[in-house]
């Protein structure tokens, strides 16, 4: 069945409030200045009194080259369309906000005072006030519900008693004169860090400050884990005597994506306990309000980080688990509870959308969509179980605060942070569209039309490819690959969820295990012949494409197997030879794509290698932008520099782009700018 959906039907039920008004002045097409004028809004927190929404806004500082985060605030009942709620700090260097139990205080990490420190600031008043500071920062903040107690993380050298220690090993590391490392086990760096010997411990100090106190003295192991986890896998239990986290113990971290919960007296009057085996990925553990249960997500299948997660629950008097959601082919994400104990919400990413789902805390019972529209994310349930608070984006509108019933009725905007600046851009819409791939696969995709689309025109066509390779283009706003920036020179943007993609079911998502340049490649090349055939106004002539990460491999795949189909391609950190791509930190990833290492399945290595096939002379057609960071530990540059060279050898048009300071994804304001300006002037010199 092939099917078009057009998501302008959003004016109709008020959730782009860049409809309001629409036709009253004439729009543009958005620039990078733009872009970068836009507060990024996220990482709400409702007050336990469930009136107001605590929220940070993000917005780049191009003069100096960082991103200024502040909190704010904003009724539930919401400020009106003229306010953005109010502003609560101004130093740039605040996140993480987390409210009191009485709702008249809020805690927060900020680095206005250099590391990391956790502040609490009144709202009755007053200048914040830091409580706790580590050597080595602070994260993953938590208030503890009886008020008394503030749980944070921070990374320590394991054998040091106190904080003196850890601080004057650090310093010593830092003024040194011989800067060289060693290690003797893998895991030695990480993203865009090499492993110092310190590990992130969970701390927990009075609320009106004190000594912090270290839950997991001497663990060699790093609460929450080092790569799945995040500010979601430690939580306290309702009466705060207890925290919940996750970690992953495991010898070998590097093969491992194994992650278990903990309990551990917030008193840390005994060693944390474990409550879970499982060998995949136990985390994000939710305090049911009745202190009965706790809700948490599992991935079964070790050594694969795109298992799809379980909603599980945890009898604490039974030590029992149950699993909610196997018959549930979709994954779960971010867990709330009714305050009865009864009902739990989640989230999940459903055919390009987010959806936000409940069911019965019981197992047999399916769970229903109660909120599906584009681009949900972050959600939240009032304490009265009444409302959700949740961020709404689309790839026409970015992130706002939006409230909706418990039921997924009433949806509101909450807050307009840019609500001015976008009534002034021409930002269409996405359109969906599936396609019938030739084996009968289902595909669907999105497609952007120019700004000031005119059907009697052609335009240039923009394929891009998304990376993972586990994860899908998503109908919601972006800024580091923004759909809107690719049209607004007067293209066609197609954005395929090819074989791989998440939220299609867990064997559509396995299928591109030990098969990346087969069906994947196939539904882009099938997803291309489609939209030529359906959308007359595409110049088949004049077509790019574009990707990073997987997607990037895709592009190196493109280079050698596409016969010169798009007139340029571009590869950001791209993955060119899977055998040197062992250099990687995360060596599950390479085994479980690939069946093994490259001495036990060579054959697969070879065969997924875009290295493989450059050996034939002018092999190589397409001109080809080349795009890596320096600082990336997780596709290491060199991989764009073994595919730059090969294309120089064969006198392939081409260019290459190196950022020293930059890893697996370009964030630097100034950074972005130009990723931005040379990827358009790439794209520009082929097809205008």
């Amino acid at each position: 069945m092939r099917i078009e959906r057009v998501l302008a039907g959003a004016c109709a039920i008020g959730l782009l409030a860049m409809c309001a008004g629409a036709g009253a002045q004439e729009k543009r097409p958005m620039t990078f200045q733009d872009l970068a004028a836009m507060g990024r809004v996220g990482d709400q927190q409702i007050s336990p009194d469930g009136k107001w929404v605590a929220y940070t806004v993000a917005t780049p500082n191009l003069p100096t080259n960082r991103m200024e985060r502040n909190l704010w605030l904003v009724p539930v009942a919401g400020a009106g369309t003229e306010g953005s709620g109010r502003q609560l700090t101004t130093s740039g260097r605040d996140e993480r906000p987390m409210w009191s139990p009485d709702s008249k205080k809020i805690a927060f990490l900020s680095s206005r005072g250099g590391a990391e420190a956790v502040y609490v600031l009144s709202l009755e008043g007053g200048d914040p006030v830091r409580v706790a500071q580590l050597a080595d920062g602070a994260d993953n903040l938590l208030w503890s519900p009886d008020g008394k107690t503030l749980a944070f993380t921070s990374n320590v050298f394991p054998d040091c008693r106190d904080d003196a220690c850890t601080a004057e090993r650090l310093e010593k590391q830092e003024k040194g004169k011989v800067k060289a490392r060693a290690y003797d086990h893998l895991l030695f760096r990480h993203w865009t860090e090499y492993s110092d010997g310190t590990r992130s411990h969970l701390f927990v100090v009075p609320a009106n400050g004190g000594t912090p106190r270290d839950l997991t003295p001497g663990a060699d192991y790093d609460v929450p884990p080092f790569s799945l986890g995040g500010p979601d896998e430690v939580a306290f239990s309702p009466d705060g005597r207890e925290l919940c986290f996750t970690a992953n113990t495991d010898a070998h971290a590097e093969q491992s994506t194994n992650g278990d919960l903990f309990l551990v007296p917030a008193d840390g009057s005994s060693e944390p306990r474990r409550i879970t085996t499982n060998k995949g990925f136990d985390g994000g553990p939710v305090y049911s309000p009745d202190g009965k249960w706790i809700a948490y997500h599992a991935q079964l299948i070790a050594g694969y980080e795109a298992d799809r997660w379980r909603l599980m629950i945890y009898d604490r008097a039974k030590g029992t688990h149950a699993n909610l959601t196997e018959n549930f082919d979709r994954s779960v994400d971010t867990i709330a509870w009714s305050p009865d104990s009864k009902t739990l919400y989640f989230d999940a990413e459903d055919r390009q959308d987010v959806a936000i789902f409940r069911m019965a805390a019981s197992a047999g019972e399916q769970p229903e969509p109660v909120v599906r529209i584009a681009g949900v994310s972050q959600f939240g349930l009032t304490p009265d179980g009444r409302t959700l608070v949740f961020t709404q984006s689309s790839l026409a509108a970015p992130a706002e605060l939006f409230t909706a019933g418990a039921d997924g009725k009433d949806v509101r905007q909450i807050t307009h942070q840019n609500t001015a600046l976008v009534a002034q851009l021409d930002l269409p819409p996405a359109e969906h569209f599936t396609f019938k791939a030739s084996d009968g696969e289902e595909i669907y995709g999105m497609l952007l039309r120019p700004p000031g689309f005119d059907g009697t025109k052609k335009y240039p066509m923009v394929l891009l490819a998304h990376g993972g390779p586990q994860t899908m283009w998503e109908d919601g706003w972006g800024y580091r690959w923004n759909a809107q920036m690719f049209a607004s020179p007067g293209y066609v943007v197609v954005m395929i969820n090819r074989r791989g993609s998440t939220g299609f079911g867990q064997k559509f998502t396995d299928e591109i295990q030990d098969d990346w340049g087969g069906k994947a490649y196939t539904d882009l090349m099938e997803g291309t012949d489609y939209v030529l055939g359906k959308y007359p106004f595409i110049d088949g002539t004049r077509m790019v494409a574009g990707g990073g990460s997987y997607g990037g491999f895709m592009m190196d795949w493109f280079a050698t197997h596409t016969k010169g189909r798009f007139r340029a391609i571009w590869s950001h950190a791209g993955v060119y030879n899977q055998v040197s791509m062992m250099a990687t930190e995360e060596i599950w990833f390479p085994e479980h794509e690939f069946r093994g290492t490259p001495w036990t399945n060579p054959a697969s290595y070879a065969k997924w290698s875009p290295a493989t096939y450059a050996g034939e002379l002018g092999k190589y057609k397409t001109p080809t932008l080349v795009i890596a960071g320096e600082l990336d530990f997780r596709v290491p540059y060199t991989q764009s520099l073994e595919f730059f060279t090969a294309l120089q050898m064969q006198d392939v048009p081409s260019k290459l782009v190196l950022f020293p300071d930059e890893g697996h994804w370009v964030l630097k304001p100034q950074n972005s700018q130009y990723w931005y300006k040379t990827v358009l002037e790439w794209i520009a010199s082929y097809v205008k």
